[in-house]
């Protein structure tokens, strides 16, 4: 009877033993394999439904090892036309790291997918990321190790359409371009660039074995009758990048590849640039020849990543490297394209035909001409929504970024080499001033122009009488306060500086006020150290804060309205000098228009500039009216400062004193401590 209890007994903790290892196993159990995985994952519904219905598939999932590439239901929405499940498969089990340059698929032909691994650690299947927390490792019913990577995007091959009867399976690029009519690339027609290829005898070029990115111009692109002609080998080589496969997303952007036309005498590099969610194709042709000019030419991204044998094509809507419209009809090609609303400059165009268009008119009558075009996104700033339709203050907004002359930027980085570039613009008495900061690629080019600091996103864009910049916003049009221009401007770190020392800066965030400040530039106060060394040096200690703050007082002006320099040369006008209140108590000076000659070794400009005349000293205006929310600002080139201004008396306020009495101290200390040593 013993013996039969402790059986019963070991039994009973046997299966207790067994149901714990169950309920243990049961998560696992739940998802053995890939494919109960994916039938309870509600957010991969759309492609389990496609899975369940194709017999391949469910065949490869039950008895062979493989990799799933499996979309999100979010990509499907926002996916068009079919999906093509065995492009999703590769019938090798693959982790992440174990991921292949290239993976053959199980579709017909064995079309490749491209894997990219870019320096954020990122993996991209062509043009879709894994989301790498959702990638999966299991074994199927026959054992055999599968993998699922869950990805952002479907997987889109190339397909014939559906009208061909003729079966063109995973084409290399030259099959491509020779049979582009019967295959899946929308209203796209390639057959003018196909021509030159064949005349100049590139087709090995597109039949290269590796892989590679190849730039494809559609047919659009050669409305201008004599454009074709252009299209010489050279050109042709420009459109491809080598043994590199660059997918949109996975692109580094504005990152410049090297292109089959890199050789001594002609150097071509392609770069992508993305813009108000397009994606553009930039040609820069750092050396060219008698055939080809330097510089750069833009196109847009019409249909992107379009996978072949041996790489990836995307189709372009002007050739690279051609250089043949001038700076107003590149402008007014904005109005040609296909998609209008999303066209790089397609705003900065309306808004010249909504104030009538002579502005075009204008940049066309001129020999040579640079714009600084704003992007679409600069134009959506709530603070040109009380401007926009005045059409005299626009006309005069549109003028600022116009400078007659041809600008780029390395004639910017030798105009900067000694000073911050000074260029007048097509708007009489103003002048837009750039600046570069950093070198190499992370270098930026800045330019201020009314108040408004932008930055250079695109440069260099080459036509025949000029250049084209686009920028980051719109100029003329003040965005922020006193405070956050002095905070920005690089030209006025200085005072800024001192500002800061005596918190003195704080007051300039103030919209309720309207202030006139006359702000030293940083190389007025360099000419201090040299004028008034001992002055300058207290200046700038935070010892001496109180003495800052009180000269900066005397350039801030407080009144119920700001005063730009034509207020101010008009009320000079009617009294020889004038008083202005300031923050500490007022300002009296006299302010004169005064005729200058700008002229550099590219250009040469007459212009109206100011001087202010302050205790018998005569102090140029630099930079007039930069307007800000709450005020003006005028940039000087030497403070209102004398040296008197800066003198410490008494024992506790002398500088020198001060220093000697702690070297005294330290003496008798060091004395003390001596004596009672020995």
């Amino acid at each position: 009877m013993f013996f039969h209890k402790c059986t019963t007994s070991a039994a009973v903790v046997s299966r207790l033993q067994a149901l714990l290892v169950l309920c243990i196993a049961l998560p696992t159990l739940a998802h053995s394999t890939i494919l109960e995985k994916l039938r309870d994952d509600p957010d991969l519904s759309q492609f389990y439904s496609l899975l369940e219905q194709n017999v391949v598939a469910n065949y490869t999932l039950s008895l062979r090892s493989c990799t799933l590439f499996v979309p999100t239901n979010e990509a499907f929405q926002r996916h068009h036309g079919n999906t093509h499940v065995l492009y999703h498969i590769a019938t090798v089990a693959m982790s992440q790291d174990q991921l292949s340059k290239t993976i053959i698929t199980d579709m017909d032909g064995n079309p490749p997918l491209y894997v990219t691994k870019n320096r954020n650690g990122d993996v991209y299947i062509n043009n879709a990321r894994i989301i790498p927390s959702l990638s999966v490792v299991l074994s199927n019913a026959a054992g055999k190790r599968q993998v699922m990577h869950v990805i952002d995007e479907v997987l889109v091959p190339l397909t014939t359409l559906s009208t061909t009867k003729t079966d063109i399976i995973n084409p290399d690029a030259f099959q491509f371009l020779q049979q582009a009519d019967l295959l899946n690339i929308g209203e796209n027609r390639l057959r003018t660039y196909r021509s030159q290829v064949t005349v100049m005898r590139k087709e090995s070029l597109y039949q290269s074995p590796g892989y590679h990115t190849f730039l494809i111009p559609v047919d659009e692109g050669f409305k201008q009758t004599t454009r074709s002609s252009l299209v010489d080998n050279k050109v042709i080589d420009g459109h491809v990048i080598l043994n590199n496969v660059i997918f949109t997303s996975a692109a580094q952007m504005e990152t410049p590849q090297t292109t089959a036309a890199f050789e001594d005498n002609l150097k071509v590099t392609v770069s992508f640039y993305e813009s108000n969610g397009k994606v553009y194709a930039k040609s820069n042709t750092i050396i060219g020849d008698g055939k080809h000019a330097s510089g750069v030419v833009l196109a847009e991204i019409v249909k992107a990543n379009i996978p072949v044998r041996n790489g990836v094509v995307h189709l372009i809507h002007r050739p690279l490297m051609v250089i043949d419209t001038t700076v107003a009809q590149f402008l007014q090609s904005f109005k040609l394209m296909d998609d209008n609303e999303n066209g790089a400059l397609r705003k900065f165009y309306e808004v010249i035909m909504d104030i009538g268009g002579e502005v075009l008119d204008d940049i066309n009558n001129m020999g040579e001409v640079t714009i600084l075009a704003p992007s679409n996104d600069a134009w959506n700033a709530s603070s040109l929504n009380n401007i926009i339709r005045n059409r005299e203050k626009m006309r005069q907004i549109i003028n600022m970024h116009i400078i007659k002359e041809r600008l780029n930027v390395e004639k910017i980085r030798q105009k900067n080499q000694n000073m911050i570039a000074q260029v007048p613009t097509v708007d009489n008495k103003t002048f837009l001033y750039f600046n570069i900061n950093g070198e190499g690629s992370n270098q930026t080019i800045t330019v201020e122009g009314g108040g408004v600091n932008a930055t250079l996103v695109q440069a260099d864009v080459t036509q025949t009488n000029g250049y084209v910049h686009i920028i980051d916003k719109v100029l003329g049009v003040p965005y922020t306060t006193v405070f956050g221009k002095i905070e920005s401007d690089p030209m006025l770190s200085d005072t800024f500086k001192l500002g800061q020392f005596s918190n003195f800066n704080e007051q300039l965030n103030n919209t309720q006020r309207r202030f006139t400040y006359f702000v030293p530039r940083d190389k007025g106060w360099q000419k201090t150290e040299i004028d008034l060394p001992s002055a300058h040096k207290k200046l700038f200690m935070k010892d001496f804060a109180y003495h800052s703050k009180s000269i900066l007082e005397r350039h801030l002006v407080i009144a119920d309205r700001a005063f730009t320099m034509k207020d101010l040369v008009a009320m000079t006008a009617e009294s020889d000098s004038i008083v202005l209140p300031t923050f500490r108590d007022s300002l009296k000076v006299k302010v004169e228009e005064e005729a200058g000659h700008l002229h550099d070794e590219y250009a040469s400009h007459e212009w109206t500039g100011y001087v202010i005349i302050w205790n018998y000293k005569k102090i140029n205006v630099y930079r007039p009216d930069v307007e800000c929310t709450n005020g003006i600002i005028h940039v000087i080139d030497y403070p209102l400062l004398e040296e008197k201004d800066v003198v410490v008396g008494g024992i506790g306020g002398s500088y020198q004193i001060q220093e000697n009495i702690y070297i005294l101290l330290a003496n008798i200390f060091m004395l003390a401590i001596a004596k009672f040593l020995y």
